[in-house]
């Protein structure tokens, strides 16, 4: 590749899950977490470390060090110590950091985990698992982790895992793979690899297949891995648009993904954080609408304002389905640093 948390729940609180902790807390099986955004998860060949250097200044929410298609097969053993260097004593502030191992057909795959988590666990998020295709290969790679994490000290269950769904096999299995494992946090669309695996005619990633004008070609697979995104508790991550300059084009395939419920983008280029992070946030007056939602109906569901289940705002009814609603819109508001400029006043006081 060039250079380039799971939505709180209505039943749970509005920052409860979608991403391990930072380092340090222990985040097992039933454990609470934060929720954190990934509107833009950029891509960074490990081979190469004046891209790495780079990439800790620019403004994703999230990255990824490639060991798989960004690393020639020579350069992985070399690009796993730049991973570990990078880890250990680059400032990567707030942003989720992540590794793309090698599938698990390949040999060189228990190596990357080894050495990446037994050098760097500890400034480490999750591991990314491409080509994922059924539930046991996601099985080894938390088995592996918390062997791992055993030896070397760490809090087990601390270091999240992101499931990339690539092929046919995988978006049949792709239920069975959100629920493998506890340290789930996203599911990922692998597109390129996708329409390989289904012969899909078409050279260029992210665009619909010449001759299809029914609709989107993507629809179903988005909406199978969404789904089983959203049944889990997981973040669900669009895959990446391969032509890089053009920024338009880019824009408009996040969109599509980002009206269906989708939590970000994978982005291969500085130049499309910016539109990945716009697309995926809501806007202000969104934002502003569904504080505003929760206040009222905090106010109109106790004693002072009536203990009501359900209440007008402005021409609006809003009830108990409203503020599940506005549950996710605020969460994604206050990750990506929206602040309110509306407040609730109620009724008996204005």
């Amino acid at each position: 590749m060039a250079f380039s948390e799971s939505m709180s729940t209505p039943d749970r609180p509005a920052n409860s899950v979608g991403g391990a902790p930072r380092a340090g807390a222990a985040a097992g099986p039933g454990t609470e977490r934060q929720y954190r955004p990934r509107r833009s998860c950029l891509a960074v060949p490990a081979s190469n470390p004046r891209f790495i250097d780079k990439a800790m200044g620019l403004p994703a929410d999230a990255f990824f060090l490639d060991l798989e298609d960004a690393c020639a097969p020579s350069a992985k053993p070399g690009a796993r110590k730049n991973i570990v260097a990078a880890l250990n004593t680059g400032d990567w502030g707030e942003k989720i950091r992540t590794v793309r191992v090698n599938d698990l057909t390949t040999h060189w795959t228990y190596r990357d985990v080894i050495e990446v988590v037994e050098g760097a666990g500890a400034n480490l998020d999750a591991i990314v698992l491409p080509k994922a295709q059924d539930a046991m290969q996601v099985r080894w790679l938390d088995l592996t982790l918390t062997q791992i994490e055993t030896t070397v000290g760490l809090p087990v269950g601390r270091i999240g895992i992101e499931a990339q769904i690539e092929n046919a096999r995988g978006l049949l299995a792709v239920d069975d793979i959100a629920q493998a494992s506890p340290r789930l946090q996203t599911i990922i669309f692998g597109p390129a690899d996708f329409m390989a695996s289904i012969n899909m005619r078409t050279l260029i990633v992210g665009e619909q297949p010449p001759g299809y004008d029914t609709g989107d070609a993507y629809h179903h697979i988005l909406m199978s891995l969404l789904l089983a995104a959203r049944a889990h508790d997981l973040q669900a991550i669009d895959g990446p648009y391969l032509q890089v300059r053009d920024v338009e084009a880019f824009t408009r395939s996040a969109r599509r993904t980002a009206a269906l419920g989708f939590d970000g983008k994978w982005v291969l280029h500085p130049d499309q954080i910016a539109a990945a992070n716009e697309v995926f946030a809501p806007d202000q007056a969104d934002y502003d609408h569904a504080e505003l939602i929760l206040d009222a109906y905090d106010y109109y569901t106790s004693d002072a304002g009536g203990a009501k289940g359900s209440a007008m705002l402005g021409d609006e009814m809003i009830d108990e389905a409203s503020r599940k609603m506005a549950l996710v819109v605020t969460a994604k508001g206050r990750a990506a640093g929206l602040t309110r400029t509306s407040s609730f006043t109620p009724p008996d006081a204005r």
